[in-house]
């Protein structure tokens, strides 16, 4: 049996898993988080054979609640959720420690083969996403931290950096630290660069 932790910020979502792996024999949803506090609490307490952890949470986002998930359990598989592009983002999540990144779009079949394959000690992804980052990607966005690329693809999506600060926690200074910071990375000048940048790296549609 595959003992699941399930961790999101939104209650229908961490329903729609249970509910889907309830027909499946060899998995259970042991427990579920609406934050990583909850969740580092939770993996403390019991043991889980996997954790599927969203990205996009308010005060501890899925990055840094994946640091501190490897500092207590650095055995325990984890799948990063979120929904943003796959071929991208799926990088920087095994990069941080992640054993897979999917998108929260995936159809079924596909998480339910992913969740099997990581709770075995594998890396997992999805068909046609590839790891080789190009020589461009290797000197711009890969060198920013998991929350410079969190800001970033907020940014790129129209959020203001007041809006940003509120949904994270921060101060408006320190997103605009974070953004300053991201452009200077990417030797760009503005935030319509950035958006530019970003539809041409395929992050935004």
């Amino acid at each position: 049996m595959i003992n699941l932790l399930i961790v999101d910020d939104h209650t229908i979502f961490r329903a729609g898993i249970a509910r889907l792996v309830a027909d499946e024999a060899d998995l259970h949803v042991a427990a579920e988080a609406a934050d990583g506090t909850e969740a580092i609490a939770l993996a403390r307490q019991q043991a889980f054979d996997l954790v599927l952890l969203d990205i996009n949470m308010g005060a501890r986002n899925g990055f840094d609640t994946l640091t501190a998930l490897r500092a207590e359990c650095p055995r325990l598989p984890v799948i990063m959720l979120s929904m943003y592009a796959e071929s991208q983002y799926a990088r920087l999540a095994l990069r941080s420690g992640a054993n897979a990144y999917l998108s929260k779009d995936v159809d079924t079949e596909e998480l339910l083969r992913a969740i099997r394959r990581v709770a075995t000690g594998h890396v997992y992804m999805p068909m046609g996403v590839s790891l080789e980052p190009t020589t461009e990607i290797a000197a711009s966005h890969e060198s920013l931290s998991p929350r410079e690329m969190q800001v970033m693809l907020m940014i790129t999506r129209g959020i203001s950096l007041t809006e940003i600060g509120e949904q994270l926690c921060l101060s408006v200074k320190t997103i605009g630290s974070h953004r300053t910071r991201i452009l200077g990375k990417l030797g760009l000048q503005s935030n319509a660069e950035m958006v530019q940048y970003a539809m041409r790296h395929g992050f935004v549609d």
